[in-house]
């Protein structure tokens, strides 16, 4: 048995069922759960002094693709939209190896951290032929951070000679995809309480994937018992394929492969009509909010405030490095506040709203239960902030709010996972900083002259 105590909070926010904030509070997390909440001193392993800290509950990562970390910021493609950087990235992307996912995954995944985020779902599709198990490479990576990580077995099978946009070598076919996917459900899939390994089925999208292989994934997803992902309504050129291609909206075409339901999360989800959305509410289908990257590509805004008010699962992701540039949850939870102040005023969720979508909406949409708030039997998943910073003066009157209204640009000063301090006065303790970055910038290098 293991414990920590997070000793003398000046405040705790803890997302639970009544919004409650403790004062001059301490946490006990024992075996990777919280054991207990309140002003008593408490025998622990190790104390984590939290004096005149805010604590958070961890923030929840519900969409990414870590692998783009080593394709951030090039200059060819910063003034397209998706199709068009699509097809320019994937001829980047199909280099990609163990050595490449591993090191971007450290990099993408030690942002998250550094910025309160403790769990990270990733959607990876890209699998070159001979790049070798490129989810063993991930959660190594999640391992030696300690981060809590939910990974998927992305997969494409249309390529360009079939219509879509990636090239040949690396797209799969439908046989192949499945029996890999089993395998890795099989291999890393752990399904149990506080678990810091799991897979979800995620064929890329109804532009890159046929209608069998989407038919098969989750018929193959339910027998196995794992989560349904995959992008949709991104853009209107993707409704324009789907139409064009299927006859009927991609919201509709999904529904009739079996992709509604309590067990599917769409990342982006920004098209959808009055109806769809209702649809959403009532088969309780969840949605990945990525706010920066939206406007990045210029492809909409989400209709987060009708989706809130209706039942949908939202959740916040930063999505993709390359079409975000960076892995900040913290600052895609403000660009959430802001984006939809801007564009739908009183009815815009507000800062805690936003707060709030990141953690315990965010576990809904990944169906954990065991995360996205503090509470006692919940996970030991949390972030601090010192009050006494001078970017902080007068701005923490609200702490449930301020990480929306006023944000905060990070580091933290502290993280901790499954009851294990990850981040400490803003840096790593699972590995060696300096090291991972020269590793990092070597490899990159030699990925981009591939």
């Amino acid at each position: 048995m293991s414990s920590l105590f997070v000793k003398n909070a000046s405040a705790i926010v803890t997302c639970d069922d009544q919004d409650t904030v403790l004062e001059n509070a301490s946490i006990l997390i024992r075996d990777g759960a919280v054991a207990y909440m309140g002003p008593e001193d408490q025998a622990a392993d190790e104390t984590l002094d939290a004096s005149g800290c805010i604590v958070y509950p961890g923030l929840i990562n519900t969409h990414h693709h870590l692998y783009q970390t080593f394709s951030r910021n090039l200059p060819q493609v910063q003034n397209m939209e998706l199709f068009d950087w699509l097809r320019t990235l994937y001829e980047i992307w199909k280099n990609l190896d163990r050595e490449a996912v591993y090191h971007s995954s450290i990099v993408g995944m030690a942002e998250l951290l550094k910025t309160g985020c403790t769990t990270v779902f990733d959607h990876h599709y890209v699998f070159p032929g001979g790049a070798g198990d490129l989810l063993e490479a991930q959660f190594a990576a999640a391992g030696d951070l300690g981060v809590r990580m939910y990974a998927s077995r992305g997969s494409m099978d249309l390529s360009k000679k079939d219509g879509g946009l990636p090239p040949d070598s690396v797209v799969q076919t439908v046989d192949e995809i499945l029996r890999d996917c089993q395998r890795a459900v099989e291999k890393y899939h752990d399904p149990s309480p506080l678990s810091m390994r799991m897979v979800a089925l995620a064929p890329c999208s109804p532009f890159s994937v046929s209608a069998e292989l989407l038919r098969q994934s989750a018929l193959l997803a339910r027998d196995l018992g794992v989560r349904l992902h995959t992008h949709l309504c991104e853009t209107r050129d993707e409704e324009r394929y789907v139409l064009e291609k299927y006859g009927k909206r991609p919201l509709a075409y999904m529904e009739d492969l079996g992709w509604v339901g309590p067990d599917v999360w769409y990342a982006h989800g920004i098209h959808f009509n009055d109806t769809e959305l209702k649809l959403l509410a009532d088969t309780g289908t969840g949605v990945a909010h990525c706010p920066i990257s939206n406007m990045k590509l210029s492809s909409g805004v989400c209709r987060i405030p009708e989706m809130l008010e209706l039942g949908v699962p939202v959740g916040l992701a930063v999505d993709g490095s390359a079409s975000n540039d960076g892995s900040n949850l913290l600052e895609e939870l403000r660009m959430a506040y802001l984006l939809h102040r801007l564009h739908a005023s009183e009815r815009a969720p507000s800062g805690y709203e936003c707060l709030k979508t990141a953690t315990r909406g965010s576990a809904r949409v990944l169906g954990r239960e065991d995360i996205g708030s503090l509470e006692p039997g919940k996970a030991g998943d949390l972030f601090l902030i010192r009050r006494d910073r001078m970017e902080l003066v007068g701005a923490d009157l609200d702490v449930k709010s301020l990480l929306g209204t006023v944000g905060f640009k990070g580091p933290v000063d502290a993280t901790v996972v499954n009851g294990k301090v990850v981040v400490k006065d803003g840096r790593l303790t699972g590995v060696d900083e300096e090291k991972a970055v020269r590793e990092a910038r070597a490899c990159v290098q030699n990925y981009l002259n591939r």
